[in-house]
Parts: C-alpha cells; structure tokens; sequence
C-alpha cells in the first residue's frame, strides 16, 4: 500500500460537480475579481468562527500585513514571535517595517509559553506579539498570553492558518481573539483551490481600516486615504471556500479520529505523540510525534521504504534562517526550536483518509525495529 502524508482531493460526493456548476455561473454574470460571494462567504465565515467581523484577502501572507497595519504595527516597531513557525511570520514583520524578535518555543507543548511571553515583553518592549497556533491546536498559554498583553499595553495578532475550527474551553479560538488570521492555501483543513486569506476582528474600527488597506487604501471608487495595496479575496476562490465551509465539520471529525488512533495505537519505543491541552479541541491539521533527532533520519528512511508519505513542520528555526540575517532585532533562545526542528515527525492525516490506511500506517510503525 502507498500512504501519501496529504491528499488534498478527498472531495464528498458532489463536491467537484457543485463547485463546477457555480464556477460556471460566476463566468457567466461577469464575477471574475468580486461579485455577491465574496460577501456570502465572509459571512458564513464569521458565523463559523464566531468572530465580530471577518475578512477575506488574497493569501495567509497578506492577513499578517494587514492584521499588522490594521492593528498600528508600524515602522522600526519590535514584534515577538515563535522561533518555531512558518517563514511568513517573520517576513510579514519585516514587510511592514517593523522589526521581529525571536522568542524559543517549549520543548513539551511545542509552543510559547505565558512565562517566556512575559520575559519577552520585558526584554524587548516590543509593540506586538505574533502568537502563533501550529499543528491544529491553540498554544496551552493563550488564555494567559492574551490576558499577559492586555494588562501590558501589547497588541495581540493570533496566527491561526493552522488553526482554523479550533477551540479552547469550548469557545472557538478565532472568535476569542482581538485580531487573528488565517491561510486558505489548498493544504489547509479549508482550503481554496489556489490562495487567499482571512483577518478576522473585534473591534469594528480596526476591521473598517483592514478592509480598505485591503482595496488600494480606497475610501470611494478613486478616492485613496490609505497606502493600501491589492490583497482582495477573488469570486472563484470564495465560491470554492464557501461551498467547503459547509463539509468543514465533517472533515475535521475525520481527522480528528485519524490523531486520536495514532495516539491510542502506536507503541513505538522512542516515538512520543504529542497531544493537545485537555481544554482544546483539535481540528486535525498534523498528526504530531517527537524522536531523538539522532534517531529520526533512519525512521524517515524506513517510512519512505513502507510508501508512507510524512512532514517535517518545521525543519529549522526563524532565527537561523538565511534570509533573517540583519532583520532581527533580538533573540531568546534555549534551543529547543532548534531541537523541535530536528525531533519533530508528522505522520499522514487528511480529511477522509481511508481506515485501511490509517490501519497500514499503525501497523507498520509499530513493527519498526
């Protein structure tokens, strides 16, 4: 059996013909960059989050600038975030002009941690936090973290491209969240069929600016009263989104159950899954296990010689990145972003995955030797 780590077509029957059809029907009313369902979709989509105002952009990358812009970041401003994310993190810092200082990550929850945030917010007096949810979860410490930044003056942007159905104490984590954002890129539990994004708000003035950066800075057809730029979420990526907004839940309680038998079944001496917090619901992203990184090589040699596809999310911290040179403007580290790097392994999981294949996945893991 070949078990590839993602398989982005999975779609439930009727699915692709659905799409089509009113792919089809935008073309023929002429709704190529806008029309009714960009609207329709922003508004389901703030009724499924629970969030005061939800909006739709062109990519994840773009959220983070807006989010940034929106909420004041501006330039030579300091912002914490996670050694351990995605590259986007930290470029969408610089992007703006403001400057990203890297905060290490647990070794335990993968995540920060209310007692680094604070040493953080104290060394650096930064102007944001980017706190970043990976793996489907909600960090253990947002409660705390946004409760730490509220009394310390800190804007709080929650990156939730990973985390998109989530709960923490069963509230939903983006409607929870002063500012959050997300990816829609296909591999996500919702995605489009190309790129596109979502900021999300409570406060209404805030949502009222992110939505005009969003559009050239327009405040009427050509009249521009911010440097905005062109991230508008396009009709054919909103009508594919609306319609798998509608399949979410049932994609996500299929992965869901994918993690949860991982968990339960594999006993590999040396493999340790890591679990959400107990007041988080999961939506299922990535099924996550540590190793000894010394180790790790040799099981993904084996993995490969069973056809069974993995991940790596991710091989390498931000702060030793390439590209990060001269744009740092601190670094807290204790190296364990460094050690996630090299311990972290993601077995496949994908909305609908066959129940053969998740048996084959067990059961060859646990025969490793």
């Amino acid at each position: 059996m070949k078990v590839p780590f993602i398989d982005i077509l999975r779609f439930e029957a009727g699915f692709y013909e659905t799409v089509t059809e009113k792919t089809a029907q935008l073309i023929k009313n002429g709704h190529f960059a806008g029309g009714p369902v960009v609207g329709q979709f922003e508004s389901a989509l703030k009724a499924y989050t629970k969030s005061a105002h939800a909006l739709g952009c062109a990519n994840g990358t773009d959220a983070l600038q807006l989010a940034l812009r929106a909420a004041g970041v501006a330039k030579d401003d300091k912002v914490v975030i996670p050694d351990m994310t995605f590259w986007a993190t930290f470029e969408a810092v610089v992007n703006v002009g403001a400057i990203p200082c890297t905060l290490d990550v647990s070794r335990e929850t993968l995540h920060l941690t209310a007692k680094a945030v604070a040493e953080a917010i104290e060394t650096f007096k930064p102007k944001a936090l980017l706190l970043v949810h990976l793996y489907g979860w909600a960090c253990p410490d947002t409660l705390a973290i946004r409760a730490l930044c509220r009394d310390r003056g800190v804007i709080l942007i929650e990156d939730c491209a990973q985390s998109m159905g989530t709960e923490i104490g069963g509230e939903s984590l983006i409607g929870g969240a002063a500012v959050a954002t997300t990816s829609f890129y296909p591999a996500k539990v919702l995605g489009a069929s190309g790129d596109a994004g979502g900021v999300f708000f409570q406060d209404e003035a805030l949502a009222r600016d992110c939505r005009i950066l969003i559009n050239h800075g327009r405040i009427s057809h050509y009249g521009h009263g911010m440097i905005g730029w062109n991230s508008r979420l396009g009709a054919y990526e909103a009508n594919f989104l609306l319609e798998s907004l509608g399949h979410l839940d049932a994609r996500l309680e299929s992965r869901r159950k994918v993690c949860a038998q991982y968990r339960e079944r594999i006993r590999l001496p040396g493999l340790t899954f890591i679990a959400p917090a107990a007041d988080v619901l999961e939506n299922g992203y990535l099924s996550v296990a540590v190793m000894d990184p010394q180790s790790r090589p040799a099981f993904e040699a084996f993995l490969k010689s069973k056809d069974i596809g993995y991940g790596v999310v991710y091989p390498g911290a931000m702060s030793e990145q390439p590209g990060a040179a001269g744009h740092i403007g601190g670094r807290i580290s204790h190296g364990n972003a460094q050690w996630v790097a090299g311990a972290v392994i993601n077995l496949p999981c994908f909305a609908h995955m066959r129940q053969d294949e998740v048996d084959y996945v067990v059961d060859s893991v646990n025969s490793y030797r």
